[in-house]
C-alpha cells in the first residue's frame, strides 16, 4: 500500500488553477454586471429659493446646497452649476470667475471655459418664477 506524497508542485498547481478560476469568475460577473447596466434618468430636483425679489438687480448669490451661483442681471435670472465640467468637482468661486481645485481648469463669471483641461462651459440650470413671485431652481 502506497500512500499518495502531495507534493510541493501539485500545492502549486492547485493554487494556480484555484486562483485563475476565482479571478475568472470574478471579471466574468463584473462583464455581466457592466453589459446588463440600465441607466436610470437623472431625478430632477427642485430648489424653492424664496422670492424673486430678495435678489437685487447686478447680484450674484452661491446657493451652496445646490451648488450654484444665481446671477440676477437687468435682463433677468440665470443660474450656472459650479460643478466642473471635466471631472465633476465643485469649483471654486474667484474674483474673476471660477477654478477647479481638483484638475485647475478655470472659467469666466459667464461659466465659459478659460483654461483646461474641462472643454465644455458650466452648465445653465433652469430656473423658474412661480406666479406668486416666487424662486424655483432645478438641477438634474
Amino acid at each position: 500500500m502506497s500512500a499518495s506524497k502531495f507534493t510541493r508542485r501539485d500545492f502549486l498547481k492547485l493554487a494556480r488553477t484555484g486562483i485563475l478560476t476565482v479571478s475568472g469568475l470574478l471579471g466574468l460577473g463584473g462583464l455581466i454586471r457592466f453589459l446588463g447596466y440600465q441607466s436610470q434618468p437623472p431625478a430632477l430636483t427642485e430648489f424653492n429659493l424664496g422670492l424673486a425679489s430678495d435678489y437685487s438687480p447686478g447680484s450674484q448669490t452661491l446657493l451652496q446646497q445646490v451648488p450654484a451661483m444665481l446671477i440676477r442681471s437687468e435682463k433677468g435670472f440665470t443660474a450656472i452649476s459650479l460643478v466642473c465640467t471635466h471631472l465633476g468637482c465643485t469649483v471654486e468661486t474667484k474674483p474673476d470667475g471660477f477654478t477647479c481645485p481638483c484638475h485647475g481648469s478655470r472659467f469666466d463669471p459667464q461659466g465659459k471655459v478659460m483654461r483646461g483641461p474641462a472643454s465644455k462651459p458650466l452648465a445653465p440650470l433652469r430656473m423658474e418664477i412661480t406666479p406668486d413671485g416666487k424662486l424655483k431652481l432645478y438641477t438634474e
